[in-house]
C-alpha cells in the first residue's frame, strides 16, 4: 500500500540506516504551564505564525493529552521548513521545552527514538503511542 510506513524501525544501531526521505513532515510540541508560562507560549506562537505562515499551529491543550505529560500545542511543518524553523525555535523558545519529531508513519519511534528536545527532556507516555500509524 502506498500509505504504509517505509519499512520496519531499526532496533539497534547495527540495523540498516533509515532513509531521511521517509520523513513526510515534522511536529513541534511546545510545552507550557497554563498558570505560569502560557503567555510566553502565546508570544512564541505569534512569532512563529508571523515568521512562518506555512507552519500550521494546532489547538491549545491546557491539560495533558496523548503521550504528552503537560499542557502543549503542536506545530506542523514540512521537511523543507525544518532548517529555518528549528533554529528559530532553539533561539526563541522563551525558556519553554519543545519536542521536535519527524513523521515517518511510526509514531512511537518518532516520539521516543527520533525526537529532538529543546530544553528539558520530558517523560512521554509511551504506552499510548501506537507502534505504527493507523494501528
Amino acid at each position: 500500500m502506498p500509505d504504509d510506513p517505509p519499512g520496519p524501525v531499526p532496533e539497534t544501531a547495527t540495523d540498516a540506516p533509515l532513509d531521511p526521505g521517509a520523513i513526510t513532515g515534522w511536529h513541534a510540541h511546545v510545552y507550557y504551564d497554563p498558570a505560569a508560562t502560557r503567555d510566553r507560549a502565546a508570544l512564541l506562537r505569534e512569532r512563529i505564525v508571523a515568521r512562518f505562515p506555512e507552519a500550521v499551529p494546532g489547538r491549545w491543550h491546557d491539560a495533558p493529552v496523548g503521550p504528552h505529560p503537560t499542557a502543549m500545542y503542536q506545530l506542523t511543518f514540512t521537511p523543507a521548513l525544518f532548517p529555518r524553523i528549528v533554529p528559530f525555535l532553539a533561539l526563541n523558545r522563551q525558556g519553554l521545552t519543545v519536542l521536535v519529531h519527524p513523521e515517518t508513519g511510526w509514531p512511537r519511534a518518532d516520539h521516543l527514538m527520533h525526537a529532538l528536545w529543546l530544553g528539558a527532556v520530558l517523560p512521554l507516555k509511551a504506552e499510548v503511542l501506537p507502534e505504527q500509524a493507523g494501528t
